[in-house]
């Protein structure tokens, strides 16, 4: 799946709330707070992490690839 950007970054949590991955973004700081996100290979804690074109999300067995 790919996520194209509108602007320079989007937040983990909103890109997650987005893309429909979760039902909402309390559901989305559970999920990160629960170490259950990966960005590029490594597991995420930051809710506000700054994705940009290049970054890649694991979550759900989904891989999301964010794109320019």
């Amino acid at each position: 799946m790919e996520f194209k950007l509108k602007a320079g970054f989007i937040e983990l949590d909103n890109m997650l709330k987005v893309l429909e991955v979760v039902a909402g973004g309390a559901q989305a700081k559970q999920q990160i707070q629960a170490g259950l996100v990966k960005v590029n290979g490594e597991v995420e804690s930051r809710i506000r992490r700054k994705l940009r074109a290049g970054d890649r999300v694991e979550f759900a067995g989904q891989k999301i690839d964010v794109v320019a």
